[in-house]
C-alpha cells in the first residue's frame, strides 16, 4: 500500500465546493469515481482544503491510498482521460504514508478578484466580482492591513463552519489594482467557513464608507459576524497555492 499526492486545479463553477455532498455533485464525488474506475475499488480521497461551493483552485491537492502500480505518467492520462474538462490533473507523487493533504499544510493562498468597471467582462465573468462604483483601494489596504497577525476571526466566519477553534494565523493581506482589476491576496495557516469571502466583503464596505478601517480590532474582538460585512460572491475566489 502507497500513499500518493495528486496535484490538480478546477473550475469551481459546475461544483458544489471540494467535499461530498448528498444532493449536490462535488469535486472529491468526481475525482473519486474517476479513480474507482482506475483501481477497481473506492478509495478514500482527502483534500487539502474544502473549498466553498463555486470557488477555484489554481492549485489543490488530495491524497488517497493505493496498491496501483502504473507509471506515473500513465497514471495520469488515464485519470486526466476520465475527468471532465474543467478538472486538471498535473502531479503525481508518491509520500510518506503519514503525510496529509490537509494537516501536513503548513499554509495557504487564497487571490479574490474584483473587476472594478461598468462593463462587462465576459472572459471575468465566472471568476470575478463586478462593482461598477469606484473602490477605494488605500481604505481597503489600511483595512486588510489590520488582520494580519494571530487572531480570533469568528466574527470572520459563517455558522456553517464545523469547527470550534476559530484562532487563525494571518502572513500577508493586501490589495493590489491594476487595469480595473483588483485582486486581494490572504496568506494564513488556515481559514474558516467563508473566512475570505468575508473579509472581502467587508473591505469592500470599508472602501463605501460604510465601516471604518480601524473597525478592524473592534470586530475581530466583538466575535460577532453582524459587525463584519457581506459575503463576496463565490466566483471571484481561487486557491492560489498551498505551502507544505
Amino acid at each position: 500500500m502507497k500513499r500518493v499526492l495528486l496535484k490538480i486545479s478546477y473550475d469551481g463553477t459546475a461544483y458544489h465546493g471540494w467535499q461530498i455532498q448528498p444532493n449536490a455533485i462535488t469535486v472529491q464525488e468526481v475525482i473519486g469515481d474517476a479513480l474507482f474506475k482506475i483501481l477497481g475499488e473506492k478509495t478514500n480521497v482527502t483534500g487539502c482544503s474544502r473549498t466553498d461551493a463555486g470557488v477555484h483552485a489554481k492549485e489543490f491537492y488530495l491524497h488517497f491510498d493505493c496498491d496501483e502500480k502504473l507509471p506515473a505518467d500513465a497514471f495520469l492520462r488515464g485519470l486526466t482521460a476520465l475527468l471532465p474538462s474543467d478538472i486538471s490533473v498535473t502531479e503525481y507523487k508518491e509520500v510518506d504514508p503519514d503525510f496529509h493533504a490537509r494537516y501536513s499544510a503548513k499554509a495557504k493562498v487564497y487571490q479574490y478578484t474584483i473587476l472594478n468597471s461598468r462593463i462587462r467582462n465576459p472572459f471575468l465573468s465566472r471568476y470575478s466580482w463586478q462593482i461598477g462604483r469606484p473602490l477605494n483601494v488605500e481604505r481597503m489596504n489600511d483595512f486588510l492591513s489590520r488582520l494580519i497577525g494571530l487572531h480570533d476571526f469568528e466574527a470572520f466566519s459563517s455558522s456553517g463552519r464545523t469547527v470550534k477553534d476559530t484562532v487563525r494565523e494571518i502572513y500577508e493581506c493586501f490589495a493590489e489594482e491594476k487595469d480595473n482589476i483588483i485582486k486581494i491576496t490572504v496568506k494564513g495557516n488556515g481559514f474558516l467557513y467563508n473566512m475570505v469571502r468575508i473579509i472581502v466583503g467587508t473591505a469592500v464596505d470599508v472602501s463605501d464608507g460604510k465601516i471604518e478601517p480601524w473597525d478592524a480590532e473592534k470586530i475581530l474582538l466583538s466575535k460577532d459576524r453582524n459587525l463584519a460585512g457581506k459575503t463576496a460572491p463565490p466566483e471571484g475566489l481561487s486557491l492560489e497555492k498551498v505551502i507544505y
